[in-house]
């Protein structure tokens, strides 16, 4: 690998640690459940976007492999929260 891509990466990697840093301040300080929720979406892309950036760097596919169940998993997540939100269940009877 060459030192661009090097850098870069690491480059990468340092940016989705801040946000996910930020992302962390605001699911904890949240006025709102609206903002905890998309906070917690913020968070786990950029969960899934380090992962990737470290599957990059290392040249491991099982790192695709996680991020992509880390996808999947936040995606029901979500759609979970954002339908508890509105409706105030999640499974209707």
């Amino acid at each position: 690998m060459n030192a661009i891509l090097s850098g870069s990466i690491y480059f990468a990697l340092t940016c989705f640690s801040v946000a996910m840093l930020f992302a962390l301040l605001r699911l904890l300080r949240g006025p709102s459940a609206q903002d905890r929720v998309l906070a917690l979406d913020t968070l786990y892309i950029n969960g899934m976007l380090t992962i990737l950036m470290l599957g990059m760097g290392i040249g491991s596919a099982v790192y695709f492999d996680i991020a992509l169940l880390i996808a999947l998993f936040g995606f029901v997540a979500s759609t979970a929260m954002a339908k508890f939100l509105l409706r105030g269940e999640v499974i209707e009877p």
